[in-house]
């Protein structure tokens, strides 16, 4: 399997996304383009898609952020769309996965930094790829924003602060404005470049202190995203024959 990330600061790293891949001997590639990597130039040589988050938001311009284009990475998501590759965006990524189909972001209702719950809906509990979560589950958050819907998408997990958490845009296609690939390592890097943030934790419902993301355990959470993703390499592997 060739996995293809688009990483947009070196704080936003894939955490247990890439764990996952590199545990499964899969071929890794990325774009960094906060460090001036190139988009891939096509989707040929790509199976999944990964698109990670960042501080920016779909509508950022070049002037706001030279190193972030949202129209040259929708264009690539949309390809990797038509050709039926495996798509994942996280955060900023799911809300460029909405943009690319057409569907506009939004702000969420509340800002979520920290450990909360999602709840599934009833579609989601019912959806192949995601039973295994339950009824509900602990996860990551790191956002403001939320990606739009398709009139084919499926919200598969909200929580109290967003109710777009979980969304599939097709059976290969999805969305995870949480932030399921959190590891300890990956939150001191976030910790590190959200003072602001983090220095306001009272103000708001759903935003943790420093001393409250160290003290969380995230292995749940990453074991619960590694079968979603065997579960959806093998649902893309049945798709090539």
């Amino acid at each position: 399997m060739r996995v293809h990330f688009i990483i947009h600061e070196s704080f936003e790293a894939p955490g247990a996304y890439e764990i996952w891949a590199r545990e499964h001997g899969h071929h890794v590639t990325c774009s960094r383009v906060y460090a001036g990597d190139a988009l891939p130039s096509g989707v040929d040589d790509i199976d999944f898609l990964i698109v990670m988050g960042g501080p920016q938001d779909p509508a950022t311009t070049a002037e706001e952020c030279t190193h972030f284009d949202a129209k040259a990475e929708q264009a690539v998501i949309a390809a990797a769309v038509r050709a039926g590759k495996a798509v994942i965006g996280i955060c900023l990524g799911s809300q460029l996965i909405g943009e690319a189909l057409g569907a506009p972001f939004d702000h969420s209702p509340e800002k979520e930094i920290g450990k909360f719950p999602v709840s599934l809906t009833q579609a989601g509990q019912q959806h192949a790829l995601f039973a295994h979560f339950g009824q509900t589950l602990e996860v990551g958050h790191w956002h403001n924003d939320m990606p739009g819907l398709t009139p084919d998408a499926t919200v598969i997990a909200y929580s109290e602060g967003c109710p777009r958490q979980i969304v599939a845009y097709s059976s290969l296609v999805y969305g995870f404005q949480c932030h399921m690939e959190l590891t300890p390592q990956v939150v001191e890097l976030l910790i590190a470049n959200s003072e602001n943030d983090l220095s306001r934790a009272a103000e708001y419902r759903f935003v943790h202190t420093p001393a409250e993301l160290r003290a969380h355990d995230y292995q749940e959470m990453n074991q619960a995203l590694f079968t979603f993703l065997d579960k959806l390499a093998d649902r893309y592997s049945q798709s090539r024959k």
